[in-house]
């Protein structure tokens, strides 16, 4: 058994435990997804469904997580179509279960299940409305901005930044990606050089409403259900403050080697435009917010090894060192 198989089954009494806390009616409970946050989804006996996630260990503590609660509730008030936790009969919206073999302590929250199908895997298979879809992608990119910019942020709201610090800064948010030990040295030497230029790049950039605030931080296909007419936006765990530029970038970074990256871009920018401002000269910025995202994806992955993506570490770090060549020479 794959050891991220393995560490999900292990979880599964855990899940359970914590379920009990929001009903003491049996549940058939099943592993749906193991990445940041070990997720399950929960057939209750009343018939409803949910999703039930077993935070990672030292990601978010309980007020971050209670700030995500607060504001997929303002997003939702703004006819946003995000996640709706269910609390438990206490009022509380997480509860905290202990792993036996560690010791550790986790954080366990609940949301109701919202079916739909994930535009990742309906992108496969309707080539012909990939531009619909997009540009849709697009309006809600800057719906959800549309509400975080006009929105009054609680006194005790916290969440992690994605500015200059937590991107290239001496300690980033998802590790110190230069230095990951599968690099060869004139990849290291060039990406230190690449992280040294866009933090001067990052450093100049404004931090006002107009281009900055809270962003949902991996709004891809991947991340998005089809329900209806519309999307599902799923999975707000990387939520906190960025450039909206990065949102985008963060939304197109799986078609960047694609034939039709350009269409693609081009109907998630009119989407994007027709619901708020993008000037030209901010999106002349997308190429090197593309490599933020290698970059920052490089550390990710080093810092996860639970998670076996090596092949695609690799992947990263070709197209990383590509992209930074290319900056350099600019």
């Amino acid at each position: 058994m794959a050891s991220s198989a393995r560490a999900g089954v292990e979880l599964l009494p855990l899940a359970e435990l914590a379920w009990s806390e929001w009903d003491s009616a049996p549940a058939a409970i099943e592993l749906i997804s193991l990445s940041e946050n070990t997720v399950f989804r929960v057939d209750a006996d009343s018939g409803e469904t949910y999703v039930l996630r077993i935070h990672r260990p030292g990601y978010h503590d309980l007020q971050e997580l209670l700030s995500e609660h607060s504001w997929t509730a303002a997003l939702k008030d703004a006819n946003v179509s995000v996640p709706v936790p269910r609390l438990t009969p206490d009022g509380r919206g997480y509860v905290s279960v202990v792993v036996p073999s560690s010791g550790e302590s986790r954080h366990v929250g609940v949301a109701h299940w919202v079916e739909g199908t994930v535009l990742h895997d309906l992108l496969e298979h309707s080539a012909a409305e990939w531009p619909r879809h997009f540009s849709e992608l697009g309006r809600l990119a800057a719906r959800i901005h549309n509400q975080a910019s006009g929105w009054e942020i609680p006194s005790d709201f916290r969440r992690h930044a994605f500015d200059e610090e937590g991107l290239m800064g001496h300690e980033p948010f998802w590790g110190r990606f230069w230095e990951v030990p599968s690099l060869e040295p004139a990849q290291k030497d060039l990406l230190g050089r690449a992280r040294a230029k866009i933090y001067q790049v990052l450093a100049g950039l404004p931090k006002d409403a107009e281009g900055y605030g809270l962003i949902h931080a991996d709004l891809h296909p991947g991340n998005l259900l089809v329900n209806g007419d519309g999307l599902h936006a799923i999975d707000f765990d990387d939520s906190g403050f960025g450039w909206h530029l990065y949102e985008l970038a963060v939304a197109l970074f799986r078609c960047q080697d694609g034939p039709r990256f350009d269409e693609i871009r081009d109907s998630v920018v009119a989407g994007y435009r027709s619901e708020r401002p993008l000037t030209d000269a901010v999106l002349a910025l997308l190429p090197i917010f593309l490599l933020i995202r290698s970059l920052v994806l490089i550390g990710w992955i080093h810092g996860r090894p639970e998670v076996d993506r090596r092949a695609m570490l690799d992947r990263l770090t070709a197209r990383a060192c590509r992209q930074a060549e290319q900056l350099m020479q600019r």
